[in-house]
């Protein structure tokens, strides 16, 4: 069990908080058909690839990249996830910015500026002290500490549940009343009355969120080594098999959670806009009940909870941006004869300058359109399509070479660019796209260029 908590805390952030709730306060509750894809994508890695990770016959993607296919291969990636994790960091940073911009403007201090000018204050600082103790020494957060976070923000949701219950005049009927007259309560969309062009837009409808959060799962959960180390932990495979799995059924259990803080929300405040509640965005509305509703030590509570996991995970970005930076492309190109120390002053150069790009791309999310958990989810889903693309390609087609890979990953990249600039497409269906274009790309350049190769060998 501590395992399973240990891969729900690491998965859970500030986003997950503050802006699930956003989710159904504006909408319903049909994002939840996301978390049973997820419970379905986790089942399949728990049957298929924990196996085959206990028996040592698989790698994690980022190990499997490198020696399947080669140090170019492993550099594209590394680049994209670069970019990606610095897009995704930024969203994070954003999101950690808004309960303390609340703070910020609840205080009385610079009244006369508005709410994107606190947004940029507190962007600004919670990066600077962020990059401070990361060139610094950094934070060690251990799984225990993770739980312990997880379980305040479980805590909260559930007190700010009783809270809310307790304001209202006629408690949950009032909540029944207005949610389901409201249709606040749907949470099942087939989406059978919509032409296929709309379909392939809708990112909640059963099939699409489904199978969407399924694909998902099997790349973030299946691949990724954060995740992948934990699992091996255990014992033994069922233990391991039963913590991948149980979680998927913890993590649907939370996001349903958070869903119902939503509509407790949406009650309270009679169903009120953002510009009726004050707020610049609709992530702001849980943030603003947490600061002004909920006993004062408990909401200090929730909120250092939430500097202090999404700081750690900014420090630990930070950490890992300045080393792949460092390692993987200053050292080879111009450092090979630069000392420990002088290594250690040009990474701390560069975890500035990536603090910097990282404070600026939080700053360009303050008019983002959407809820920060959908956009970050979105970013995630880019990346790992061509990531268990080349995973799959290379586990399962053995002629595949490192050309193939790169030249499958670059034209997923691209095509889903045009698919999601031209049509809009639902972001639950970026992995999907990404992995399938990934591997069919893979497979036709193999056959184009073993041809070639066979036809130049001939006429030699």
């Amino acid at each position: 069990m501590a395992v399973t908590l240990s891969i729900v805390a690491t998965e859970t952030s500030v986003l997950t908080f503050i802006s699930i709730p956003a989710v159904s306060y504006q909408g319903n509750l049909t994002f939840i058909q996301i978390a049973l894809g997820y419970v379905i994508g986790r089942v399949v890695v728990a049957l298929v690839m924990i196996p085959a990770y206990y028996k040592g016959a698989m790698e994690t993607a980022y190990h499997f990249l490198g020696h399947r296919f080669g140090q170019n291969m492993r550099n594209v990636a590394s680049i994209t996830f670069m970019g990606t994790r610095l897009l995704a960091d930024g969203v994070r940073l954003f999101a950690t910015a808004i309960p303390l911009a609340l703070i910020i403007k609840g205080s009385g201090f610079f009244s006369s500026l508005s709410d994107s000018q606190f947004y940029l204050i507190s962007i600004v600082l919670i990066g600077c002290i962020t990059v401070f103790y990361t060139s610094f020494g950094g934070i060690k957060s251990v799984i225990w500490v993770d739980m312990i976070q997880w379980t305040i923000y479980i805590g909260g949701a559930i007190l700010a549940c009783v809270i809310i219950l307790t304001k209202l005049p006629n408690g949950l009927n009032d909540v029944i009343e207005l949610t389901v007259k409201s249709g606040k309560t749907d949470w099942l969309y087939l989406g059978a009355d919509l032409t296929l062009r709309e379909f392939i837009k809708q990112p909640y409808t059963f099939i699409t969120a489904v199978f969407g959060g399924a694909v998902f799962s099997l790349a973030s959960h299946g691949t990724d080594q954060l995740i992948v180390q934990r699992v091996l932990t255990c014992g033994n495979l069922r233990s391991g098999q039963k913590a991948i799995a149980w979680s998927g059924f913890i993590v649907l259990f939370q996001f349903l959670l958070f869903l119902v803080v939503g509509l407790l929300l949406f009650t309270y405040y009679k169903g009120q806009d953002c510009q009726q509640l004050g707020v610049l965005r609709p992530d702001a509305i849980f943030p603003k009940f947490i600061v002004e509703v909920m006993p004062t030590g408990i909401s200090g509570l929730i909120v250092a909870a939430l500097f202090a996991a999404a700081m750690s995970t900014l420090a630990g970005s930070l950490s890992s941006l300045s080393s792949s930076t460092v390692l993987d492309i200053y050292v080879p190109v111009f450092g090979k004869d630069k000392s420990q120390a002088q290594l250690l002053t040009i990474s701390r150069i560069v975890t500035f300058i990536w603090a910097v790009m990282l404070m600026g791309t939080a700053i360009v999310f303050i008019n983002l359109k959407g809820t920060v958990v959908e956009t970050a989810l979105g970013i995630a889903s880019y990346t790992y399509g061509g990531l268990l693309g080349i995973f799959l390609l290379g586990l399962f087609y053995k002629r595949a070479s490192q050309k193939d890979a790169i030249i499958g990953f670059i034209v997923a990249l691209i095509t889903m660019t045009i698919l999601i600039r031209s049509i809009n497409l639902a972001w639950p269906l970026y992995t999907l796209t990404g992995s399938l274009t990934t591997i069919a790309i893979g497979i036709i350049s193999s056959i184009i260029f073993k041809s070639k190769d066979a036809t130049a060998g001939t006429e030699k």
